[in-house]
């Protein structure tokens, strides 16, 4: 298990995906990442503030993820500061779970994490509380660190895993006044349901998906997504800003990398800014 290393002038938290989830050489993980970008041939002309994205091993919702991600390339020039929202899979936490982290490492480079904004939440307590033990396992923030280190030139980030027992609302309202910058940008991290059959698992999808592109918190929340908290956080956020959901993508494991007995759902969703 990889870990954060303190040393006198930061402390980084290791990769733990690389070689299971994306590759663990920095030249065939750009590829790739560069790779699933070009597949996508369009995506619409949106000033994007927030991501739905997936984070599932690159072979199976790398292509999805890209969907979301190609949106960010009218970007360029800005160094936005990335709130990455996702759940703990591998260590239970309660609460939002927050890094002392000073950088994100992965085989393309060390990220910065915004210490100011995480220092802020810190001092509200309250729910906001360190859990580095449930940091350096997790995949769901790591797997979307490449393809924003591919996509922004540089950029900064607030790791947040958000734990089972959050009040997304109470969350995403405490997040809106460090959302007020511009140049920010939330990226819910899920993947939606799990271990339906196919046709199953496309009708679940699809109702949670509704519920979404509707702004319907209510019955989102009886959708089924391993990051279904953050999505909600998302979503609250994008009411109080006014942003508009789009649908960019949809598959599931069936479509991508496996067998339709047993699938896990995917989806690529953006929201635009109109006053942006």
């Amino acid at each position: 298990m990889q870990h954060v290393t303190s040393t006198r002038a930061q402390r980084v938290r290791h990769p733990a995906a690389t070689g299971r989830f994306y590759p663990a050489n920095p030249s065939a993980l750009e590829r790739a990442v560069r790779s699933y970008l070009n597949q996508v041939k369009e995506t619409p002309d949106l000033h994007v503030r927030g991501l739905a994205v997936p984070h599932a091993g690159y072979p199976c919702s790398g292509a999805v993820a890209a969907y979301a991600y190609r949106t960010l390339l009218s970007w360029e020039g800005l160094y936005p500061t990335v709130f990455l929202l996702g759940p703990a899979h591998w260590r239970s936490i309660q609460g939002v779970g927050l890094s002392t982290a000073h950088t994100f490492a992965t085989p393309l480079g060390h990220v910065p994490v915004m210490r100011g904004h995480v220092d802020h939440l810190l001092q509200m307590g309250g729910q906001y509380r360190i859990a580095d033990a449930a940091h350096a396992p997790e995949h769901s923030l790591e797997v979307q660190l490449p393809f924003l280190q591919v996509v922004f030139t540089r950029f900064q980030i607030v790791p947040m895993l958000i734990g089972r027992d959050v009040d997304p609302v109470q969350v995403a309202d405490d997040l809106t006044e460090l959302l007020r910058d511009e140049a920010s940008l939330v990226v819910a991290s899920s993947d939606l349901s799990h271990g339906h059959p196919y046709d199953r698992a496309m009708d679940v999808d699809r109702r949670l998906l509704a519920a979404v592109l509707a702004g319907d918190l209510a019955a989102a929340s009886r959708g089924e997504a391993c990051g279904l908290l953050p999505i909600l956080c998302l979503m609250r956020v994008a009411h109080n800003f006014g942003w508009a959901p789009t649908l960019l993508d949809y598959r599931t494991s069936g479509d991508t990398c496996g067998d339709k007995a047993s699938v896990v759902g995917y989806a690529a969703l953006v929201y635009d800014d109109p006053h942006g």
